[in-house]
């Protein structure tokens, strides 16, 4: 089993370089973050290069005013330092074309991400963490892919947030796994590190590695401290 550090959780203190190496040191087979863009992309390839870790995937830009161009910005930060994914944050539910412009806006983005080789994930939030926002399951989701008909267009299965409104987290991975470009986890209900909780990771994890999965899974959890002394769960899982 191999994990990936969300840098946009664990060691969400230090520069982004500076996060990176700490992944490589606390023994994590590769990096994602969530908005990197205050970082020159060189200094993120340096820091990648240097510990040979690869970056998943980064998300567009939260709030934007233009869908399209959050989706160029991440394209062009993505290619430049070698991502090989872009989380497309999807509006609000209370806009009357929310389904609409967010269809349109995956067509676009994964038509231009083909020409790079790029995976266009798309996720659903809860309720509790991210109330009004328009993706909540993994069935709109995948639903949504399916409307969309891209190769590159994938699910972010989050265990975390269909644990906290979808109930059975197995279930839901054998339904949608079809359709899943990445996975990530933490504990349900604190969003904390995974060896507590209502969800039984050992019972995840091997579900996983049964269903062929054969990528690192994303840890984005809330390490409540000093990430270095949230870790003991690394070992334990490996």
């Amino acid at each position: 089993m191999e994990f990936s550090a969300n840098l946009g959780f664990l060691w969400a203190d230090r520069p982004l370089p500076d996060a990176i190496r700490a992944a490589k040191a606390a023994g994590f087979d590769a990096v994602e973050c969530h908005s990197p863009y205050d970082t020159p992309p060189a200094a993120v390839t340096a820091a990648l290069e240097e510990t040979g870790l690869a970056m998943l995937g980064i998300n567009t830009r939260r709030g934007a005013a233009d869908p399209r161009a959050a989706v160029d910005e991440a394209i062009e930060y993505a290619v430049a330092i070698g991502a090989d994914a872009v989380h497309v944050l999807a509006g609000r539910a209370d806009d009357p074309r929310a389904h609409e412009v967010f269809v349109a806006t995956l067509t676009y983005a994964a038509g231009t991400a083909a020409d790079h080789g790029i995976t266009i994930l798309i996720e659903p939030l809860n309720r509790h963490d991210a109330p009004g926002y328009f993706l909540n399951t993994t069935d709109q989701g995948c639903g949504i892919i399916a409307e969309v008909n891209a190769t590159n267009l994938k699910l972010m299965f989050d265990c975390y947030h269909v644990g906290r409104t979808e109930g059975d987290v197995i279930a839901r991975l054998r339904a949608a796994a079809p359709d899943i470009g990445h996975i990530q986890f933490a504990s349900v209900p604190d969003r904390g590190t995974p060896d507590h909780g209502d969800v039984d990771y050992r019972e995840v994890f091997a579900e996983i590695e049964r269903l062929g999965w054969g990528r690192p899974l994303g840890a984005e959890y809330r390490p409540g401290g000093d990430t270095n002394q949230s870790l003991e769960w690394m070992a334990h899982f490996r």
